[in-house]
């Protein structure tokens, strides 16, 4: 754990001088561009619904701009049809590199083709772009791992190889369209599943599979909605709910409301991702158990070294040649590692290392 730290440290030192806050920009318009003079990068977000997707945007828009490129960061509002459009104003008004983090994998096929046409080189950022052969790179955290740490944490707060059990377990993925999605989800159930197999961890609602547990835009209301039915369903007699699984922090929010709303037992242990301001709250104040910390910075600094080999013509730097098969073949990917924060390590990671103050978790 130490060396995990101290590379999280490390690399948050290398970006901290280049930190700024969430971003201003309106959802579908233009942040402008810096004064640079080595080329014009489009960064397409998807939404600004959720803090993590400010923040990666802010810290992608000033690292670009001090690496000397014009920027034109672009919000979606989460509607594809938006980004489509976003997207291909990028490539009319001379972007010569396209940062995507798409709302949906599977809908970038037309614009991209017209990218590739015109020689625009194109990252995905920490979604995969799927059926495109337009996509060169692929920027990311260890996805998979993501969910690995989330389903160990509740192994071993459980205490799961050595206490009797039963206990119950719910689960609450994200977006369908969103490929990480199935890759945190991928990597929990690969730990949980055993334990589930043998009837030591019981899901009383009988919702495992993917398409069950999955929650549209990772919406809050919609978590929370969910876990209001199966709070009624199967929870009101005063059954005890262990832990619930969720992989990132809206979704946490969401079960956390419909539990204050709606259950009176003992709190269950509530995973988490992106270490949201309103979610390291309920960690402190004990309402959620952990939330996986993946420093915007970090993977803001990989990509901007990607940006900048490509405009230079070089080989980007790539650590995983195998993984993320998009069906038009693997992608070669940047994989930054993940850690998880709790009670116990949260102002080492998120204070000390200036990613929030303590006046912003009060």
């Amino acid at each position: 754990m130490k060396k995990k730290l101290l590379s999280v440290f490390l690399c948050a030192a290398m970006a901290a001088s280049l930190l700024v806050g969430c971003g201003n920009a309106a959802s579908t318009g233009s942040s402008g561009s810096a004064g640079g003079g080595n080329g014009k990068v489009g960064v397409a977000m998807p939404t600004k619904d959720l803090q993590r997707w400010n923040q990666d945007g802010a810290n992608m828009e000033q690292q670009l701009k001090a690496a000397g490129y014009d920027v034109d960061l672009q919000y979606a509002s989460n509607d594809i049809a938006t980004q489509v459009s976003q997207i291909e104003n990028m490539i009319s008004s001379g972007a010569k590199v396209l940062v995507i983090a798409s709302i949906d994998g599977d809908s970038l096929g037309t614009v991209l083709a017209q990218a590739k046409e015109q020689g625009i080189k194109v990252i995905a950022y920490d979604r995969l772009i799927m059926n495109s052969d337009a996509v060169t790179y692929y920027a990311t955290f260890d996805n998979y791992m993501v969910g690995t740490k989330q389903g160990e944490y509740i192994r071993d707060q459980l205490d799961l190889d050595n206490a009797a059990g039963p206990f119950n377990l719910e689960i609450f993925t994200g977006d369908p369209g969103d490929n990480n999605a199935r890759f945190f989800y991928g990597g929990a159930i690969d730990v949980l599943k055993p334990y589930i197999d043998a009837g030591k961890l019981v899901v009383q609602s009988g919702q495992v599979d993917f398409d069950n547990v999955a929650t549209a835009n990772w919406s809050t209301e919609n978590a929370q909605s969910r876990m209001d039915a199966i709070i009624s369903a199967n929870y009101a007699d005063g059954t005890k709910i262990d832990a619930v699984l969720c992989s990132n922090d809206s979704t946490a929010l969401g079960v956390t409301n419909s539990l204050e709303a709606n259950y009176t037992g003992e709190w269950p242990i509530i995973t988490g991702q992106d270490c949201d301001v309103a979610n390291v709250k309920n960690m402190i104040a004990g309402k959620q158990s952990m939330s996986i910390f993946k420093d915007t910075r970090t993977l803001a600094a990989k990509t901007v070294e990607m940006v900048d080999a490509i405009m230079k013509g070089t080989e980007a730097p790539v650590n995983d040649t195998k993984t993320y098969d998009n069906g038009t073949g693997v992608i070669p990917s940047f994989l930054c590692e993940p850690v998880f924060a709790d009670v116990n390590n949260y102002k080492e990671l998120l204070i000390d290392s200036g990613y929030y103050t303590e006046d912003q978790l009060k």
